[in-house]
Formats: C-alpha cells, sequence, structure tokens
C-alpha cells in the first residue's frame, strides 16, 4: 500500500490534539488543507479513524490501534531529529581520540581541557597506546584521530601534520654521577644498563636507528612500557634512562637526575596530529581536529 507519509504527520497531529483547527496551526497549514488529508488517508486505508464531536474529533477504534503505531514512530523521529540537531549544535556527541602517554600528557591534555570547558556535552574517549598500535586503531576505524610521535610507519595514505618538536636524551641519578660534565660519546652507552621503552614504539625506534648510524648497539637492562616508569627507574639509579626532555625537566631541576652529554645531539622528532582525509567524522571531532591543526 503507498500511502503519502505526509498523511501520517498529519493524522499524528490531529490524534495528538483532538482537534483539527489545532492540529493545522501546529502544522502551519490551512484547515481544509488537514481535513483533506485525513479523508486521503482513510480512503486509502479503507477505514474510518476520526469520528467528530462537539468539542472536535476522537479516534475510532481503528484510529487508536493506527495511532498508537504512528505515534511511537513519528516521536522517535523527532527525537532522533532533536539529537541530531544537538550533536550540530556541539550540545552532545563524542569523539575517539588515540594517543600515547607522551603525547596525551605533554601535548594533547591542554587541548582537552579548553575544549571540554567550551563544550561540556562531548564525551571524549582517549585511547591510549603507542603510536604502531594507534596508527592501526586510525586505519580499523577505531578512532577519528590519533596524536603520535614520529617516526610514522604506515602505508597507509593517512594525513600527517606536525605540531610540537621534542627531543631524546639519556639522563641518570646520582649513582652516575662520574658522568657527570663529562661530553661522552655513544659508544660508552654500550658498557652502561640502558633503561628504555619497549621494542613497539616510535620512540624506541627512532633512537635506536640514531644509534645505529653511531655504529652503537645497546642491549637494554629494563624495557619499560611507559615513560614515567623510565624515570622512576633512573631515579632509583636502576640504569642510564632513554627519554623524551619533557618527562625529565623536573628531575632535572630538581636535581635528581642529570641530563648525559654526548659529542653531537639526537635530532629533534615531532608530534603529529594524523588522519584519514577520506573518512568522514563527527562534527564535534572536526572542531577539535580543527584546533589542534590551527594550534589553537
Amino acid at each position: 500500500m503507498d500511502v503519502n507519509l505526509e498523511y501520517y504527520r498529519i493524522f499524528y497531529y490531529v490524534g495528538k490534539y483532538k482537534n483539527i483547527t489545532m492540529a493545522a496551526e501546529a502544522l502551519a497549514l490551512s484547515q481544509p488543507a488537514v481535513s483533506q488529508a485525513i479523508k486521503n488517508l482513510e480512503k486509502n486505508l479503507d477505514s474510518s479513524l476520526f469520528i467528530r464531536t462537539s468539542k472536535g474529533v476522537r479516534l475510532t477504534h481503528e484510529g487508536e490501534v493506527l495511532y498508537s503505531y504512528v505515534k511511537r514512530g513519528y516521536e522517535t523521529i523527532l527525537l532522533g531529529e532533536k539529537k541530531y540537531r544537538e550533536i550540530l549544535d556541539m550540545e552532545h556527541g563524542e569523539i575517539c581520540i588515540g594517543a600515547s602517554d607522551m603525547t596525551l600528557q605533554f601535548y594533547l591534555l591542554s587541548h582537552l581541557e579548553a575544549f571540554h570547558e567550551e563544550y561540556p556535552g562531548i564525551k571524549v574517549t582517549v585511547t591510549n597506546a603507542p603510536t604502531p598500535e594507534t596508527l592501526k586503531h586510525l586505519q580499523g576505524g577505531k578512532i577519528d584521530f590519533g596524536v603520535v610521535s614520529t617516526p610514522i610507519i604506515s602505508k597507509h595514505n593517512f594525513s600527517i601534520h606536525p605540531v610540537k618538536k621534542i627531543r631524546d636524551i639519556f639522563v641518570a641519578g646520582r649513582k652516575f654521577a662520574y658522568l657527570k660534565n663529562r661530553v661522552l660519546s655513544y659508544r660508552e652507552l654500550e658498557n652502561l644498563p640502558i633503561v628504555c621503552l619497549e621494542e613497539n614504539t616510535s620512540t624506541r625506534r627512532f633512537v635506536e636507528e640514531f644509534l645505529k648510524e653511531q655504529e652503537v648497539t645497546i642491549q637494554p637492562e629494563f624495557e619499560l612500557a611507559t615513560s614515567d616508569m623510565l624515570i622512576q627507574f633512573a631515579v632509583r639509579n636502576l640504569g642510564v634512562a632513554s627519554v623524551v626532555e619533557d618527562f625529565a625537566f623536573d628531575k632535572i631541576q630538581s636535581g635528581e637526575l642529570f641530563q648525559l652529554q654526548f659529542e653531537n645531539d639526537i635530532p629533534y622528532r615531532d608530534f603529529c596530529v594524523v588522519y584519514d582525509a577520506k573518512v568522514p567524522c563527527t562534527r564535534a571531532a572536526k572542531e577539535l581536529l580543527s584546533r589542534l591543526l590551527q594550534g589553537k
């Protein structure tokens, strides 16, 4: 049965108000137009839907049955439209981001704080993982975008935007004070207990590639999952830690750790915002992504 859906919308309002005039006002239609639509619907359905009364109209038994379903369906549509508008107006929504502990702490967190203050109704989910895993999440559509550190190795054609410079250094505690104020060669690291991140991280890969260029190979004493733990191990004199400078800053300032000096520094690298430009994302995700790319 091919029935004009507009008839059902008009039927809903007449059934709601039990009055054709009031329904016409709510629909911004003329009273004759509403009456004609009801007549057309009754003709299509081959059944009377309303009975006229002194105060307006009331539903027939058949009309009551039909109205119970139309009401449920139409009000669901209205609710969906309301939620849609709320998303467009940034009242509600969800953003899924991938980030490592490092990019979250030293870049993303301050931006999330400002964004949440302006849009408190937006739910933000952060999947904490190293760069290679974050790229897999992005490729699999599990996140809207990622904030990762270079090097970025992926066969996927992602859009990559550098947003902050970072530098890798080696730090140590008081047990290794004999190394302080000396200019070292990287080869000396081969004879020291090294503490570094696990192999599945961009940081570990980058530092090892640099050391390979210096013809140096390290055999880590400890391989840890987070940079915070690297600092704790170094403070407790369990080894010389390979860390990003930002993580060690406070401990270096307090004197608990010191930075080892070498003939040449490890080159700077970047935090980057990575996303797939071919995949559409939510209004909220677009807004936050835009702010990150513009440096707001």
